[in-house]
């Protein structure tokens, strides 16, 4: 890997929100010198007062200062406009129009497969290396920098942004050519959206039938009923009902949606993610696409008629203030 992007590699970061920004200061804590940019100027501004950075003029201008470009963005609609502009068609202020041959655009958002294919064919003809590699782990595994990473694309690129990954995550898996990265991620919310609405329907059930809702939880996680919602989203945010996880409703059905592009892509039925994805989006519906994802067990409750009773600590914290 001797032509690797290393520290103190310049490395462009596109996307300053929740996840982008503790991605930014764990890649300049590894070294890395960082050339950023967002549609907010108050996300600019917050992130460059506390973490050493350039901000370019123009998406053209970071992509000329730059070898390896980041875009952490909330779909690939956005990361196609960032790449090849509001045409697509490399005209206008994009980083296409200042990356040069031999670049790499390193996709980290939860983008459309196929549409990251696109993109990537695109790019190739300009000489510019597309890489798929979607993070899992939320914000929480994001600050610490042990995200799991599923990167798609050719194996030398991947090569080259090893060390750039390693500054993010603690594992990282190559999932295949380009785009599977991306497959894979919507594939993996997926599973833990269905995990989450498997949790509400079971706490409450079980809490109108007379069981705690924290003892329900904890015997999951005892039990062959654990899952990455039972363990971290349960505990910390369903039933503390500080529903502040850091991940909207809109974005996990984009996701469900994509996954279920996949599975009928390939021709696999899949009934439960059909049930999955009408359940999400009817949560979405009646709690907006911004509400935090774990809130939406408000729409559960409101189906059952009845809402999960707050932990006595809760309230005790509450009357604190």
């Amino acid at each position: 890997m001797s032509d690797a992007f290393r520290p103190p590699e310049r490395i462009g970061l596109v996307g300053l929100g929740q996840m982008g920004v503790p991605m930014g200061r764990n890649l300049a804590r590894a070294g890395f010198a960082l050339a950023v940019a967002d549609a907010d100027p108050d996300a600019l501004r917050r992130f460059a007062g506390e973490t050493p950075c350039e901000q370019p003029e123009s998406l053209a201008a970071l992509g000329a200062t730059c070898r390896v470009v980041i875009t952490m963005l909330p779909d690939g609609a956005a990361v196609r406009a960032v790449a090849l502009g509001a045409g697509g068609d490399g005209r206008g202020d994009c980083l296409a129009a200042g990356l040069a041959p031999g670049a790499v655009l390193l996709d980290m958002s939860s983008s459309s497969p196929v549409g990251t294919r696109a993109l990537g064919a695109q790019l190739s003809a300009r000489g510019i290396t597309l890489i798929d590699a979607p993070v899992s782990g939320g914000v929480k595994k994001a600050i610490a920098g042990t995200l799991s990473i599923m990167a798609g694309g050719e194996s030398a690129a991947i090569d080259r942004v090893q060390p750039v990954l390693a500054a993010l995550g603690g594992e990282i898996f190559r999932t295949g050519p380009l785009g599977s990265g991306h497959a894979m991620k919507a594939l993996n919310n997926y599973v833990s959206a269905a995990g989450f609405a498997a949790a509400a329907e079971a706490v409450l059930a079980g809490s109108r039938f007379g069981l705690d809702p924290a003892k329900i939880v904890a015997i999951l996680n005892a039990s062959t009923g654990r899952n990455n919602s039972t363990e971290n989203k349960f505990p910390q945010f369903v039933l503390s009902r500080a529903f502040n996880a850091g991940f909207s409703i809109g974005l996990m059905v984009k996701d469900l949606r994509t996954a279920l592009d996949v599975a009928h892509a390939t021709d696999v039925p899949v009934p439960l993610a059909e049930a999955c994805v009408a359940a999400w989006a009817a949560a979405e519906a009646e709690l907006g696409p911004a509400a935090d994802h774990t809130s939406a067990i408000k729409y559960w409750e409101k189906l059952a008629g009845s809402e999960l009773p707050v932990p006595a600590t809760s309230e005790k914290r509450s009357e604190r203030g």
